[in-house]
């Protein structure tokens, strides 16, 4: 359905830091550098942080999360991890199960460097 997420920020060096830490937890490759953008290209899509064209500040979406596929619990966990040793910071609740309509899932929210809201997440069994 997607062919890409793009977010904003307001400095390109520290949100390339971050998401190369970040997402190198769920074996992605760090980010290739176009200028004012960072592009992360997996066999399913491409995630990319840019400062915006328009000269102005780069913002959060606010109730928008960019969510990111977890392998394991273990994973979502690393991942977390490693978001809140690089400057993230945990939002919602702790990592953990959560059940709802879409059956339990393993959820790790985090606010990036600039407020975004992302979430690794893993399926568990039914």
């Amino acid at each position: 359905m997607f062919s890409h997420v793009m977010i904003g920020t307001n400095d390109l060096e520290k949100a390339k830091a971050f998401y190369d830490a970040l997402l190198g937890t769920l074996d992605i490759r760090p980010a290739k550098v176009d200028g004012h953008r960072i592009f992360y290209f997996t066999k399913t899509g491409v995630f990319s942080v840019s400062k915006p064209i328009n000269g102005e500040p780069a913002t959060f979406a606010n109730g928008g999360t960019i969510g990111f596929a977890a392998a394991s619990p273990e994973q979502a966990d690393a991942w977390h991890a490693a978001g809140i040793a690089n400057g993230g910071k945990t939002c919602e609740n702790p990592p953990g199960i959560r059940e709802g309509s879409a059956g339990k899932l393993y959820l790790a929210y985090l606010r990036d460097l600039d407020g975004n809201k992302i979430c690794a997440m893993h399926r568990m069994p039914a």
